[in-house]
């Protein structure tokens, strides 16, 4: 079904459909995340979501080591 309102819809559609996805997805991370984790500072927990988001390794190359590991 979503991949029927896909190919009938506009570019724009497309585009704002996609943009909605990653952000249901991104919002359903950092929910799990605070449950996970629910003494960590937003900063962490930020973190944390760069791990889930990218992978660890590319992660640590683009924000460094997790907070708090030092």
């Amino acid at each position: 079904m979503l991949i029927e309102l896909l190919r009938g819809a506009s570019p724009n559609r497309k585009i704002a459909m996609v943009l909605s996805s990653n952000r249901t997805a991104r919002a359903l991370a950092w929910k799990g995340l605070r449950e996970r984790h629910p003494n960590d500072s937003p900063v962490r927990l930020r973190r944390r979501l760069a791990d889930l988001w990218l992978g660890p390794e590319l992660a640590a190359k683009a924000y460094g080591s997790m907070p708090g590991n030092d």
